[in-house]
Parts: structure tokens; sequence; C-alpha cells
């Protein structure tokens, strides 16, 4: 990857985004502002959620769980998960303890609140995916218009 920045004369950067469907014209290398949101209400934020590791299928798939009284015993498990004598087994695709891995998540519709020119910041109204200061990829917003 240096090869390809030498023979452009460009500095290296960590991260590369190829940007589609952007209207305004540049060249390669330039660098896009906050600018590019002058005349947008809504914008949508894609990210890389935080990973919570092995979970249960109460935080895992939003199972309620039993009773915490009179002597029950069921309170964060499965429960029953295959039948008896037919299929006896456990059918595939059924809820279950598992890993929650970090994923790519787009939060959408978030109202832009200030647009800071001079330190190229952007404040929007809303949760954004993704631990303190992690990447993000705003565009704006599909099922919102746009200020004309």
């Amino acid at each position: 990857m240096r090869g390809q920045f030498e023979s452009r004369k460009l500095t290296p950067h960590r991260r590369i985004i190829e940007v589609r469907g952007y209207e305004g014209t540049c060249e390669i290398g330039d660098a896009l502002t906050i600018d590019i949101f002058s005349d947008t209400r809504f914008v949508d934020v894609t990210g890389q959620c935080k990973g919570k590791g092995f979970q249960g299928v109460i935080k895992r798939h939003g199972f309620h769980g039993g009773r915490k009284t009179h002597g029950s015993k069921f309170h964060r498990e499965v429960g029953s998960t295959g039948m008896a004598a037919t299929p006896s087994r456990v059918l595939k695709g059924t809820k279950m303890a598992g890993r929650m891995p970090a994923r790519q998540v787009t939060v959408q519709n978030l109202k832009i609140v200030e647009i800071r020119n001079s330190e190229n910041v952007l404040l929007v109204q809303g949760a954004v995916p993704g631990p303190k200061g992690s990447w993000l990829f705003v565009k704006r917003s599909k099922k919102r218009e746009i200020l004309d």
C-alpha cells in the first residue's frame, strides 16, 4: 500500500474509505470536511458496535425467564430446547446462549444538532454505535428528506 501512496505523492493514512454516490467533485487524496452536511438535517451513522462476548438467552435474544419466588428453579435458563420421540433432536436455528460479537451497525435518522466547521465536528442527537474513540461513517439519511 505504501507504494500506491508514494506514486500519487500522498501521505499514508491508517484508514481509507471509498465513498460512492458523492455528488461533488474531488481528486484522489482530497479530504472530505464537515461542510458537505451543511444542507442536511438527518444522517445515518455506521460503525462497529461493542461486542458483548458469550451471553445467555435473556441478553442475547430477549427471553424473559421465569418467576423468582415460590420455589421456582427456572430463572434465567433457556428452558426446553428439543422434542421427545419425534424428531428427537434440537432443530437448527433454535435460539440459545452464544457469542455476541462486534458487528457493523447502522443507526438511521439521527438529527443534526450543530455543525462546527472550525473544529470539523458534527453534533448529532442520539446514540451512535461503538465505543468511545471508534471510527464512524456518516452519510445523508436515506429515509429523511434533505433541506432545500
